[in-house]
């Protein structure tokens, strides 16, 4: 069973890789680039993902296909939703938790590109209440 630990190791993990490819690249590229290379980190980081995975959604009982991609599922518990934008707004925030809500996903990270740096301003986190009932360890 995964605990609250496990989940922040694993986003520590993650925002690691995306600060690899920042360091990296540098921003000012498009955000399919930043998306191959960031799976390439997670890759040799050893952890598993789904990439562009439609997102289902269920409306009064009933699966419709809307064709709703997040961009990246990663160890079957964590969203992550990738930018190259000025700055975050509140739409984007929604998007990302909405994506959590529909996959049942406990935790999220926003992560933008286009910074000068990914820790500081280019990622928020987010957790919903899938993380709150998880064991602390």
């Amino acid at each position: 069973m995964l605990t609250k630990r496990d989940i922040d190791e694993l986003t520590y993990s993650v925002i690691g890789a995306a600060i690899e490819v920042h360091k990296t690249l540098g921003p000012g590229l498009l955000e399919s680039v930043y998306q191959k290379f960031l799976k390439y980190e997670l890759s040799i980081r050893g952890l598993t993902y789904k990439s562009e995975m439609i997102v289902p959604v269920q409306y009064k009982n009933v699966n419709i296909d809307i064709n709703l991609r997040c961009d990246l599922y990663i160890e079957e518990c964590l969203v992550v939703d990738l930018k190259t934008i000025n700055s975050f707004h509140s739409i984007h925030f929604a998007q990302l938790l909405t994506y959590m809500k529909l996959l049942k996903a406990p935790k999220g990270i926003l992560i933008n590109f286009h910074c000068a740096k990914i820790f500081k301003e280019g990622q928020k986190t987010f957790v919903n209440e899938f993380f709150r009932i998880l064991p602390d360890e």
